[in-house]
């Protein structure tokens, strides 16, 4: 059983300290139980019985395409949805029934929420008003709160003085405030640029891992899931195809659909023979089949790689070379017309319509039956299908 469950789970030491009352209670994080999920919008299910095991101060990631289900899924764990059947467990307590008020958990949306004629300091201290917390203990916690995510010098701004960034960082804070026992994040990053998203995703992480609180992330985006997981849960079509760590997923991926969308792969024609795959000269491990003859290759970039030698290897011609600051990408069409991503140092420059030679190193391969037509193909990760 793929799943982690929470006996396994060994907690993590986190800091003690006096200076900050969210650090200083911290705690080893709350297991969380989804058991056999179903949910029905009338006569359309969306969630076909998704059981999921996440360890105390576990992040846990549920990637997949837009309509797969994983918004449902954590609007279901935070009461915002009620499903149709299955149970969710808190601490070991089913709170199926029981309303989002007294879930105890904290929730970050894409949109950042916040109450345009409230300061952030005002706005972070929201929900702790709500909980009948006194003035002056609620604006004690929310300076703490804002201080953790880095914002304690714009308590008094108005959140449309505010980047976006910043913005979503006094949501963050918000939801961390009541020291809930998990934290929802809801696509929190996708509406920022680049450079802030990664920057805001890295805090995120970091945050989690000093307070130790349990945390569920929703995205569509790879990266995002890769860069901060304990555990990824790709999603499609309502149900988990997988579960596992980062590595696990990119390295050992259980269904070709966890391949195609994870990670960057380009599709080679290959024929399997017993426990290998021929690619043109070239004879790769399978990771697990039960085919036979001609399929489809999953195929890495870091797996392929420039000779010098024209014998060493299959000829192919430059499509295109992107440079990525560490390593180069450049697409390649072999003298068959499959075109192939190959990733290779920075230095090693080549040019439009050079002829190369490519050679594949031989590490466990992914397959998929042959759709049976003739025109190349390149993945480079994207729908499950």
């Amino acid at each position: 059983d793929p799943l982690m469950t929470t006996a396994d789970a060994v907690p993590r030491p986190l800091p003690r300290t006096t200076d900050n009352v969210l650090l200083a209670e911290a705690g080893s994080g709350t297991p969380v139980r989804l058991e056999s999920i179903v949910k029905e919008f009338g006569a359309t299910r969306v969630l076909h019985g998704v059981d999921l095991d996440i360890a105390p101060g576990e992040f846990v990631s549920l990637l997949g395409p837009s309509g797969c289900g994983k918004t449902t899924l954590l609007r279901i764990l935070a009461g915002l949805e009620h499903s149709t059947g299955g149970a969710v467990l808190l601490g070991g307590r089913d709170v199926s029934a029981v309303p989002t008020s007294r879930r105890d958990s904290g929730m970050v949306f894409q949109s950042y929420s916040l109450f345009p004629h409230l300061r952030v300091a005002e706005n972070t201290a929201f929900g702790l008003r709500r909980r009948g917390v006194g003035k002056t203990d609620a604006a004690r916690r929310a300076a703490d709160a804002l201080d953790l995510v880095g914002l304690g010098h714009l308590a008094e701004r108005y959140p449309h003085e505010l980047s976006g960034g910043q913005q979503q960082r006094v949501a963050l804070a918000r939801a961390l405030v009541t020291e809930p026992r998990v934290l929802l994040l809801d696509e929190p990053l996708s509406a920022l640029d680049a450079k802030v998203r990664v920057q805001l995703r890295d805090e995120i992480r970091r945050i989690q891992l000093r307070l130790g609180i349990t945390t569920v992330f929703v995205t569509h985006d790879q990266e995002e899931a890769l860069a901060v997981s304990d555990r990824i849960a790709v999603m499609n079509a309502g149900r988990i195809e997988q579960i596992g760590t980062p590595e696990e997923l990119y390295q050992r991926p259980a269904s070709p659909a966890v391949a195609a969308f994870v990670g960057v792969s380009s599709l080679v024609p290959g024929v399997v023979a017993g426990d290998v795959v021929h690619v043109w000269d070239f004879d790769l491990p399978l990771q697990t089949t039960t085919l036979d003859g001609p399929v489809e290759v999953f195929l890495r970039p870091e797996h392929v790689r420039l000779v010098r030698s024209p014998d060493a290897g299959t000829r192919a011609e430059v499509q295109e070379s992107t440079f990525l600051g560490s390593f180069r990408r450049t697409l390649v069409r072999t003298t068959d017309g499959v075109l192939v991503q190959v990733q290779h140092p920075a230095d090693e420059r080549v040019e439009y319509a050079d002829t190369v030679t490519i050679a594949i190193d031989p590490h466990p391969v992914a397959v998929r039956p042959a759709p049976g037509r003739s025109e190349p193909s390149v993945r480079t990760g994207g729908p499950l299908a």
